[in-house]
């Protein structure tokens, strides 16, 4: 195995732990707060906001936007897609809302997506990509 299996391994491992809690504790939450992966894009409301998703999914998708992009327009659809059957969480940033954050972030031009995988950013895109793309992308660490 090589480090990249070992760490897939190791996310897979941690998702089948928190499932099972959740389904032992009875919880079937698609809130930020719980374990389970939520089926609609979470919209990040702060700096505290990101880090408590980031630390609570093992891997999550951010998408840093504004509402007057053209290109994030195009790609609200895939996240939207990807937030309802991908094993990762979706999260959305409006960088006019929180440019302290987007900052933090490090976007210089919006969409740029961020992946997170077991609390740590792991990947980084900007621009219009497809769905394939981004699948393929989260499957490396889901």
């Amino acid at each position: 195995m090589t480090a990249t299996d070992d760490e897939r391994q190791r996310i897979r491992e941690r998702k089948k732990r928190e499932l099972r809690q959740q389904l032992e504790n009875g919880t079937e939450s698609a809130d930020a707060s719980e374990p389970g992966t939520p089926t609609e894009p979470i919209h990040i409301e702060g700096r505290d906001h990101l880090n408590r998703v980031v630390e609570t999914h093992s891997v999550v998708l951010v998408d840093c936007y504004a509402d007057w992009c053209g290109p994030c327009q195009m790609l609200e659809p895939t996240i939207e897609e990807l937030a309802a059957e991908s094993d990762a969480a979706v999260a959305k940033v409006d960088v006019d809302a929180h440019p302290g954050l987007a900052q933090q972030l490090g976007v210089r031009g919006v969409p740029t997506l961020v992946l997170y995988a077991d609390g740590e950013a792991v990947e980084r895109t900007s621009g219009v990509q497809d769905k394939a793309t981004l699948q393929a992308l989260i499957g490396r660490y889901a």
